[in-house]
């Protein structure tokens, strides 16, 4: 079973930087397509960016320009670089990937969520 565990959430002032993580496990996993979704208060989930194994990358409108997917495969991480922040950013952050695991079976995991929180 691929785990995936989140790390980078914190308080950040409008128009500050955060950089998310989300690191695979075991590290012989691999990952395939990458993912980040949120979920703000009152609100429904949602995909802000996602990354497949060529590098080739997807952002919701909201966050074009400010946000940036990028992945360590020898790490098996993923990251989220998130520039400008607004209030409207407030959520909790979840990675997501696809890919192989350690018996060369197909997995989908989920990161345990992580909280930015934007405000003055």
């Amino acid at each position: 079973q691929v785990q995936l565990e989140e790390s980078g959430g914190g308080l950040v002032q409008p128009g500050g930087s955060l950089r998310l993580s989300c690191a695979a496990s075991p590290i012989i996993a691999e990952i395939w397509d990458g993912r980040w979704y949120r979920q703000g208060p009152g609100k429904q989930r949602e995909l802000v960016a996602s990354i497949t194994r060529g590098g080739s990358t997807n952002y919701v409108d909201s966050v074009k320009g400010r946000f940036t997917i990028s992945r360590d495969d020898a790490k098996r991480t993923m990251y989220l670089q998130m520039d400008s922040l607004k209030p409207e950013d407030t959520a909790v952050y979840y990675c997501n990937a696809v890919g192989s695991d350690y018996l060369g079976d197909q997995y989908d995991s989920w990161g345990q969520g992580t909280q930015v929180t934007v405000s003055s």
